[in-house]
């Protein structure tokens, strides 16, 4: 009788922990739409998603809805520009084109980063200096490369 009591007992403690349990939050804002399906699902994907560089400077939800939408305006500037420009192949052409593209990007990055608290700046700084030190790099090895394969051939 005793073993059935405690059984009983038990059993009917179960359901009262778990409505005491700690809800999930729901206020978490939904991945942006372009990773949603795919292999984009969960944040994995091209330069990790939002486990990138910003994950980092540990963006508010409304900073992350801000980021975000700068960034798909700048992808839209971008293709704009690109767009714009790709019929046209001189030289002096792709040139504009590049500038162009570079002071959309400077100025996506200069409005993101003032979107930024101070010690997310400091971050977003850091990771910048670290990102063009890999470009660095990644043009030497290039280089190297190049060097390489016109000896071989």
């Amino acid at each position: 009788m005793r073993k059935t009591l405690t059984a009983l007992m038990f059993a009917a403690a179960l359901p009262t922990l778990a409505m005491a349990a700690t809800p999930v939050p729901t206020d978490t804002p939904p991945p942006p739409a372009h990773m949603m399906g795919g292999h984009m699902k969960d944040g994995h994907g091209p330069r990790g998603g939002w486990n990138g560089p910003f994950k980092a400077l540990n963006l508010s939800p409304e900073q992350r809805q801000q980021v975000g939408k700068l960034m798909g305006d700048s992808m839209k500037s971008r293709h704009d520009i690109t767009d714009k420009y790709l019929s046209k192949l001189s030289a002096a052409d792709q040139k504009a084109m590049q500038d162009e593209l570079k002071a959309s990007h400077d100025k996506t990055q200069k409005d993101i980063r003032a979107l930024l608290t101070p010690e997310q700046q400091k971050k977003f700084d850091e990771l910048k200096k670290e990102r063009e030190q890999r470009k660095a790099e990644w043009a030497e090895f290039q280089q190297w490369k190049a060097q390489k394969d016109g000896k071989t051939n």
